[in-house]
């Protein structure tokens, strides 16, 4: 008698015991050859269970193990447990209604290199999940293809040769179980064609996902685009308005000299007839109307000029500020690089201090004055001598080069030992 033909599932266990997916192995194969993915098991370890079920929806082995899954839902590629073998070679397990099963798991491993792969079923009452599997194959949500009950077999002992009248009726009997193998042959056929009509609706479905999801992006890059030529037109606008702004300023320079001019006519014309009564007096008067014109002027001047300056000043300002703050906003960070104090991310707040002082700033964050990381920083860029020899000139020899700012010494750190023994002698007298 043949060996009756078993069905093999994989099921997936949800964090809260329940079964959350099952599929055929055929199914978890595609899996973990990579042509599917899973993303609602992204960058997780999930529970899994390969069961062989028999054409009665009855468990004969279940293999329980972990299978872990990265961030975009495709399995493990280093994965290699060989659940056939560990079915096929498992213990004996609980009857779950077609008999004792063979079951493998963490504290049941045939092989024990793969014991840490596999996990142990809770058998706790209300959360049996044997009992859960039982359960769920008996829902066959699978649509597995049901069997009527074989007929036991008849030992050759008790075979009896029938009359001849009654070989027609066995022909019969023939004819029947062969139109029975054929009409099997044929739903498994449809059960396989059925699986590659749902593997190429999956696969439509996943390509569907994907130009969606390239869609998506694509719709926010644009929206990134408009974004930034916004920002870009607001600049412009910025700076015709300020243009314009230098423009009104420049024309109420132009109507106050207009003014002080007829102010100088005016004052002429009073030097005019100054003159007719005496040249000292008109002498007074014309001095004292150069001074003041010459006053009004340059205080007029000034004024209109610092007020163009800071108008403008304000207005480059404020829109470089905007500009960092969008940038900040957007996720860009401003790193600078010093020598002693490495790559250092300057926060929007000390962009300013930065800008006044790099080296202050750069001292600051080697916790040393600026004077200090100056001599250092010569010291580190040209590690030689700078003592002094008989003849006046330098000694120029190379010295060992301290790293950090920190630990320099001024006139110690940058000398050859001749000259710091020299420094400690003149220190010492």
């Amino acid at each position: 008698m043949s060996k009756p033909q078993l069905i093999e599932a994989v099921m997936f266990f949800a964090d809260d015991g329940s079964i959350s997916k099952q599929m055929f192995y055929t199914e978890f194969e595609t899996l973990l050859d990579g042509l599917v993915k899973m993303p609602v098991f992204a960058d997780q370890q999930i529970r899994v269970v390969y069961v062989t079920i028999n054409a009665r929806l009855q468990i004969r082995s279940a293999v329980f193990f972990y299978l872990d899954f990265d961030e975009s839902g495709a399995p493990d590629s280093g994965w290699n447990i060989p659940l056939q073998q560990l079915a096929e070679r498992a213990g004996r397990g609980p009857d779950l209604g077609g008999g004792p099963i063979r079951l493998a798991c963490r504290s049941q491993c045939p092989v024990s290199w793969h014991q840490m792969h596999l996990w142990d079923p809770s058998l706790t009452a209300g959360n049996n999940d044997l009992a859960l599997l039982r359960d769920t194959v008996k829902i066959n949500s699978l649509g597995i293809l049901l069997r009527e009950e074989e007929t036991s077999s008849v030992s050759p002992a008790r075979l009896q040769v029938a009359s001849e009248d009654q070989w027609y009726a066995a022909d019969s009997s023939r004819e029947l179980a062969e139109k029975l193998a054929e009409r099997l042959s044929r739903d498994y056929r449809q059960k396989a064609a059925q699986l590659v009509k749902q593997q190429r609706e999956r696969l439509a479905s996943l390509g569907q996902e994907h130009q969606a999801e390239l869609a998506a992006l694509s719709t926010q890059a644009k929206t990134q685009i408009v974004d930034l030529q916004g920002q870009i037109q607001a600049l412009h606008q910025a700076v015709r308005q300020q243009e314009m702004l230098n423009k009104t300023l420049k024309g109420q320079l132009d109507e106050q000299l207009a003014v002080q001019q007829s102010e100088r006519d005016e004052m002429a014309a009073r030097l005019r007839a100054a003159e007719r009564h005496a040249r000292t007096e008109r002498e007074i008067l014309r001095e004292q109307f150069d001074e003041e014109l010459r006053a009004r002027l340059i205080a007029t001047q000034a004024a209109a000029e610092e007020q163009a300056r800071r108008h403008e000043a304000e207005a480059t300002q404020r829109g470089a500020h905007q500009v960092l703050e969008r940038l900040a906003g957007q996720g860009v960070v401003f790193v600078v690089f010093h020598p002693g104090a490495g790559h250092l991310t300057v926060p929007l707040q000390d962009v300013d201090r930065y800008l006044a002082s790099p080296l202050g700033y750069a001292a600051s964050k080697c916790f040393v004055s600026e004077s200090q990381y100056r001599q250092w920083l010569e010291h580190y860029q040209r590690p030689r001598c700078e003592g002094l020899q008989a003849s006046g000139q330098r000694c120029d020899v190379a010295v060992e080069r301290v790293e950090t700012p920190g630990r320099f010494v001024m006139g110690d750190s940058n000398c050859c030992m001749l000259h710091k023994a020299a420094a400690r002698l003149r220190t010492v007298s």
